[in-house]
């Protein structure tokens, strides 16, 4: 199996040596490149073509948000993991809005760490716990002009109901018992709405849900 490459960006020389040894001593993954700010970050992932990038949010000259648009813009094939030690709305709303594929706090276990490393690797999104309660907080408060979420009406009314309990925080099992389902048919329904929505996961379609400004 091909090793995850991983980028490490952060601008406190400790902390990328910390993520390396951590990283390095697992197995399917590989540290190509390190970088101590956003401009030498984009010229390593240019040079080194990484899986994953690990970001921090505040470096000099260029913060965690404003790399994640431009990885998103010029190395979209490249996974950013923003890993960070602050948690404010503005972060991690910003952060995911701007392309990141996943944000994790700094306090993360490594497990947890290298879980996401393969996950967000894989096309899928990471939020550790505390990003995500500020997340759907986050985007609660805004207050975009439209009603519904992009591509809304191109579900079913049984896939819009579906969507709003995941979004919600229902597993199968639970959408299956209140709509007298089974989780066969509610797994069906989650794959149909994120085809139909051009999303990767459940994560994204919470994000796509709560974004919305409902009547």
């Amino acid at each position: 199996m091909t090793p995850v490459r991983v980028v490490l960006v952060d601008d406190q020389l400790l902390i990328r040596q910390g993520l390396r040894k951590l990283l390095e001593i697992e197995e399917g993954i590989e540290v190509v490149g390190e970088a101590a700010d956003g401009p030498e970050a984009l010229r390593v992932v240019g040079d080194r073509r990484p899986h994953v990038a690990l970001v921090d949010m505040r470096m000099p000259g260029m913060n965690g948000v404003e790399l994640v648009v431009r990885m998103a813009a010029e190395h979209p094939q490249v996974a950013v993991i923003v890993l960070s030690t602050f948690d404010e709305d503005e972060y991690v709303v910003g952060a995911l809005r701007g392309g990141a594929a996943g944000y994790l706090l700094k306090d993360c276990s490594p497990d947890e760490l290298v879980a996401a490393v393969h996950r967000v690797r894989r096309g899928e999104t990471v939020l550790g716990g505390p990003a995500a309660a500020r997340l759907v907080a986050g985007l609660r408060r805004t207050s975009p002009e439209r009603a519904e979420p992009p591509g809304w009406e191109l579900l079913s009314a049984r896939e819009q109901e579906v969507a709003r309990m995941v979004a919600a925080g229902a597993v199968n099992r639970e959408i299956a018992a209140r709509l007298f389902i089974t989780e066969g048919t509610v797994k069906n329904h989650v794959s149909s709405v994120l085809r139909k929505l051009g999303l990767r996961d459940r994560v994204q379609l919470t994000v796509r849900v709560h974004s919305a400004r409902w009547p």
